[in-house]
C-alpha cells in the first residue's frame, strides 16, 4: 500500500533489546510506518511516550521495574487518546483481561507472525480493537468461570509459596476452617482437585505469576 502523508509512528517498551530491534526492522520495511523509539523499562517507556507522543505504543507486560499494565494505565491516564498494543509472551486469560482493562486496545503474543503485528498496528491506528486469535480463544475458554475473590487470591498466593493451611491461617489472621473453606472454593472455581493443580492452573491462566 502507498505511504500516507504522515506515517504511523510506533514506539516499543520491552526489556529485551532484541525485541525492540526486531520491531524496528519490521517497521522500517513498511512505507506507512516509522519507528519512534524504544525503552527497556516501564519508567523509561512512560517518559519516551511523553516526549515522542507516538501514534501507537507496544508494551510488554513483564518489565524489570513495574508490570506492563502499570505502564499502560499511566499512559492512558495522562493521554486518554493513546493507542496501546500489549505485545507479550503471557497467554493467560487473566493477563489479557488485565491488559485490556488497563487500556490496551490490542493484545498480541510475541510468537505472532509479523504480518499480524503490522495488521494490528494499522487497525488500532484506525480506532479499532484487535485481539489475536490465540488470545481470544483463551478468553472464550474461561468466559463462564467465576472470578476469585481478593481473599481467595491471598490464599492462593500463600499456597504457591508452599505454606500449609495452619501457616496461611496465621499469616492472614483467620481460622484454619476458614482457610479450608477458601481453598475448597478456589479448587471449584479453577476446576481442579488439589492444591498443586490449583497453583499450576492459576499460573497457566495468568492469575499468578512466578519469577
Amino acid at each position: 500500500m502507498g505511504a500516507p502523508s504522515k506515517p504511523i509512528r510506533v514506539s516499543c517498551v520491552d526489556d529485551h533489546p532484541l525485541i525492540i530491534a526486531g520491531v524496528k526492522a519490521i517497521l522500517d520495511a513498511e512505507a506507512d510506518m516509522l519507528f519512534a523509539g524504544g525503552a527497556t523499562s516501564g519508567a523509561d517507556g512512560i517518559d519516551l511516550f511523553r516526549k515522542a507522543l507516538p501514534d501507537i505504543v507496544l508494551v510488554d507486560l513483564r518489565l524489570p521495574d513495574m508490570p506492563g499494565t502499570e505502564v499502560i494505565e499511566s499512559v492512558v491516564r495522562d493521554f486518554p487518546a493513546a493507542r496501546v498494543i500489549a505485545l507479550t509472551t503471557y497467554k493467560g486469560d487473566a493477563d489479557i483481561q488485565r491488559a485490556m482493562a488497563a487500556g490496551a486496545r490490542s493484545y498480541l503474543l510475541k510468537d505472532s507472525m509479523y504480518r499480524e503485528l503490522i495488521d494490528a498496528i494499522r487497525r488500532v491506528h484506525k480506532g479499532e480493537r484487535y485481539i489475536s486469535a490465540a488470545a481470544a480463544q483463551e478468553i472464550a475458554g474461561h468466559a463462564l468461570d467465576s472470578d476469585l475473590t481478593g481473599r481467595e487470591l491471598d490464599v492462593l498466593r500463600l499456597m504457591s509459596d508452599g505454606n500449609r493451611n495452619k501457616e496461611i491461617a496465621h499469616i492472614l489472621c483467620l481460622s484454619e476452617d476458614t482457610i479450608k473453606f477458601h481453598i475448597k472454593s478456589i479448587l471449584g472455581k479453577l476446576g481442579v482437585h488439589d492444591r498443586t493443580h490449583a497453583v499450576t492452573r492459576a499460573i497457566k491462566r495468568g492469575i499468578l505469576h512466578v519469577d
